[in-house]
């Protein structure tokens, strides 16, 4: 799909609160999914209990790969696919206004519906080297590849972002300046630190230590 295509409108994705704050472009959630590592997974048990749980993600063309073990609790129950909702954010400040109802967070938020499918076998290798090549890249070459007992052992479930919506906002406080009270906003930076080498390791820093640094430092 286009990134310049308009994400499609439904009750689940519409904003209510602050609706102007949506933004509705297919680029716009692109951004939001692309500039964050982790999603907040959530879905019913088939006891009827709702779970949310943190996942590692990549985006591959217009859906979300994630990855985990086949004994969680959420890959046994996605053998034929499962209902659940992605909620992904990047905290991007605090906004001092002019009183604590009004003050609030800058954020870039996304929420993606839909029903996460396993991927078959004959993808589950390409789908892990995707997720390995967001987060590590490189580090795919370095290593053995996975084992075929690893890759039964793994899930890959695929989301697709053709029902999501996205929520974001920048700035100072909207309010009236108050005389003698401060107000504004407090921006929130992301860094990555210096690698440290594990206990023993005689080996020279990869390259994918040197590209991960390059892509998470901008």
């Amino acid at each position: 799909m286009s990134s310049t295509e308009q994400l499609p409108q439904t009750p689940d994705t519409r904003v209510h609160r602050y609706r102007w704050l949506q933004r509705e472009s297919r680029q716009d959630l692109y951004d939001v999914l692309d500039a964050a590592l982790v999603a907040h997974v959530g879905f019913a048990t088939p006891d009827g209990r709702t779970m949310v749980i943190p996942m590692g993600y990549a985006r591959v063309d217009d859906a979300i790969l994630m990855h985990g073990s086949t004994g969680a609790g959420l890959n046994r129950n996605a053998k034929t696919g499962v209902d659940l909702t992605a909620t992904i954010t990047v905290l991007d400040g605090l906004v001092f206004a002019e009183s604590l109802f009004d003050s609030t967070l800058n954020y870039r938020c996304a929420m993606v519906f839909g029903t996460a499918d396993p991927v078959a076998d004959e993808e589950k290798e390409a789908c892990i080297k995707a997720i390995s090549d967001r987060l590590m890249p490189g580090r795919w070459e370095e290593v053995r590849p996975p084992t075929t007992r690893e890759l039964a052992a793994t899930y890959v479930l695929r989301l697709p972002l053709d029902k999501a919506s996205v929520k974001v906002r920048e700035g100072g406080p909207d309010g009236d300046v108050v005389d003698g009270l401060w107000t504004g906003h407090v921006p929130f930076v992301s860094s990555i630190g210096e690698p440290i080498v594990q206990e023993g390791v005689g080996a020279a820093a990869p390259a994918s230590v040197a590209n991960t640094l390059a892509r998470f430092r901008g």
